[in-house]
């Protein structure tokens, strides 16, 4: 089943690049309008354990732009939703559902390979960070507001020196930037797993303009200190 399941995935990159994604370990923090996109691309791609983390609950005003939901899922817990979604679209994933904040999950001392930014607040991206340097794991972040985003997988650069990090909101936003955002940072992380050249350390900035033509800038982050 596997072969027929992942026919265009092996004609890609060949058998042996995909049986090195079953070794693969991720946590995805935030089962929100990215992490939804997330999880659904990356849980069908064959990587073999993700962790979701989030310990917050779907709303009415979530299901427009995160597309794991429907209106049903009202009050249910956002990772338990997207857990089983995932579980239901590939039965060779070994996915689990964290419904406890990122500080809690990282208390359980799960080791991962890489650690995928999918929240909406600048603390908890700071947090990330700090397991990431601590546990010596690259991370993947990536934030989206009204017509634009930002993503970039950190190995040696750090978030924190060039980023004011306050509890700012998010202002409006719609759903095509989230999708398209969400899926960039998730070809990232799939290239970086797979072994696939991917740029490290540069802020891509992508945003469209007022005839809603795509502009991408890049960004040097600063190194941070040894």
């Amino acid at each position: 089943m596997q072969e027929e399941y992942f026919t265009r995935q092996y004609a890609l990159w060949g058998e042996d690049t995909q049986e090195r994604l079953k070794t693969k370990r991720i946590a995805i923090v935030g089962c929100g309008g990215l992490g939804s996109t997330l999880s659904i691309t990356l849980g069908s791609s064959g990587i073999g354990t993700i962790h979701l983390v989030d310990f917050d609950t779907v709303s009415v005003h979530n299901v427009h732009r995160q597309i794991a939901f429907r209106l049903t899922d009202e009050g249910k817990a956002k990772a338990d939703v997207v857990c089983e979604l995932v579980k239901s679209r590939y039965g060779g994933v070994d996915v689990t559902a964290h419904t406890v904040s990122f500080d809690e999950f990282a208390k359980k001392g799960i080791e991962v390979d890489l650690l995928i930014d999918a929240t909406d607040n600048l603390p908890s991206r700071a947090a990330l960070e700090e397991y990431a340097k601590a546990h010596k794991i690259p991370w993947l972040y990536a934030s989206v507001e009204a017509w634009h985003g930002q993503v970039c997988l950190f190995l040696e650069a750090e978030y924190a020196k060039s980023m004011v990090i306050n509890d700012r909101k998010p202002a409006g936003i719609a759903p095509p930037i989230v999708a398209f955002i969400a899926s960039y940072e998730a070809n990232m992380a799939l290239r970086y797993l797979a072994g696939l050249p991917v740029a490290t350390d540069v802020l891509n900035y992508l945003y469209f303009d007022e005839n809603g033509q795509l502009n991408h800038k890049k960004f040097g982050m600063p190194r941070r200190d040894n």
